[in-house]
């Protein structure tokens, strides 16, 4: 295990907070802008946007869809 607690930090995609926000606001608004919810709408929206910048797809496989 490395001794430096943030060693991940490093090789995790930088994403800017007016993408966070816009993507965040998405998710929101898709999902009937629910009250009370805006922290986990910005983690998610977060997660999304580190998962396509490193090429992870966060949905269904390609094998998946039909």
């Amino acid at each position: 295990m490395s001794s430096d607690p943030c060693a991940a930090c490093a090789t995790e995609p930088m994403i800017a907070h007016d993408a966070i926000r816009e993507r965040a606001y998405d998710l929101w608004d898709r999902n009937h802008r629910p009250a009370g919810y805006e922290l986990e709408f910005w983690l998610m929206a977060e997660r999304e946007l580190k998962a396509e910048r490193r090429g992870v797809s966060s949905g269904l496989s390609d094998a998946g869809r039909a």
